[in-house]
């Protein structure tokens, strides 16, 4: 799957699949095919951790 490469806007995705289809990252990664540890490392980059407990990036 082609996800956006601004960070921004990776932000704004992966929170909203998490929010409305997804239990947790590693479910969102699993079915979409993508790295945990790239997402991760990609919004860590622009200041975001995930929170598990609020299934988001804050």
């Amino acid at each position: 799957m082609q996800i956006p490469k601004d960070p921004i806007m990776l932000l704004s995705f992966i929170n909203l699949k998490l929010r409305d289809y997804y239990s947790g990252l590693d479910a969102l990664c699993e079915d979409l095919e993508l790295d945990p540890g790239e997402i991760k490392e990609k919004l860590k980059g622009a200041g975001y951790s995930y929170d598990s407990d609020r299934n988001q990036f804050v």
